[in-house]
């Protein structure tokens, strides 16, 4: 049986009413790597994250909007869109819960930032207002942008993406500033924003990317980080 993969879902109003959605292109980079998609719609109870966690092998942080700075305790930037609060507690009782488990979690952009946050990190708000900040990182639109990262060797992303040079995409206008505890900065633009970020205990995958593989999954590259995830996730629950 394929292991199940839960994905985090957006969630807002649409034609006036509450709605939870997920770009198809996650789903389709999911199965591509071997795994089962399972939607995670955000419940208006945190507490829900115990049991629908028991029902999935892995998790995968999708993207979306910004992160809500009093997090990190900062006063809002003008430039910052909020993510809907109901699903800002979801993701981090999601990924409290994960930790809690072991599970297997791939974070992807706002993903990314949020496993940051969960472990005490810090965010920059708005790139175009840092020094040295020169990367087309797409600012939030499409088409997204491409640009390189470079991978760190001997981490876990270049085991599974191949350390050096990679050719990434972005359309992001936040990032990690600080990655939290206990986690390791394993890529970076050109610029020095922070790209990849990953806990190294032994045995542990919990790893993010701020770019979005999901929409180069045809590539074996970035293809590989939903195998990577689709394996630790079998593992998982063959030792569970």
């Amino acid at each position: 049986m394929k292991p199940r993969i839960g994905i985090t879902a957006g969630f807002g109003t649409l034609d006036g009413r509450p709605r939870a959605h997920v770009p198809a292109a996650y789903i389709d980079a999911v199965s591509a790597g071997g795994g089962a998609a399972v939607v995670l719609a955000p419940s208006a109870d945190e507490t829900d994250a115990t049991a629908v966690l028991g029902a999935v092998d892995g998790l995968l942080l999708s993207g979306g909007a910004d992160l809500d700075p009093a997090l990190w305790g900062e006063a809002h930037h003008p430039e910052a869109r909020l993510i809907d609060p109901r699903r800002q507690r979801w993701d981090l009782a999601l990924i409290a819960e994960a930790e809690a488990r072991g599970l297997p979690v791939l974070g992807i952009c706002l993903g990314c930032q949020e496993m940051a946050v969960a472990r005490g990190g810090r965010l920059i708000q708005h790139l175009p207002d840092e020094p040295g900040a020169h990367v087309d990182h797409g600012g939030g639109g499409c088409p997204r942008a491409m640009h390189p990262v470079e991978v760190v060797p001997g981490s876990l992303l270049a085991s599974i993406v191949g350390a050096g040079a990679l050719q990434a995409n972005s359309t992001h206008h936040q990032a990690v500033r600080e990655p939290g505890r206990g986690l390791r900065i394993v890529a970076r633009s050109p610029d020095g924003v922070i790209e990849g970020i990953e806990d190294p205990s032994p045995g542990r995958f919990f790893l993010s990317v701020q770019w979005h593989p999901e929409d180069l999954a045809a590539e074996p590259r970035h293809r590989a980080l939903f195998e990577a995830l689709s394996r630790a996730a079998a593992e998982c629950r063959t030792e569970t």
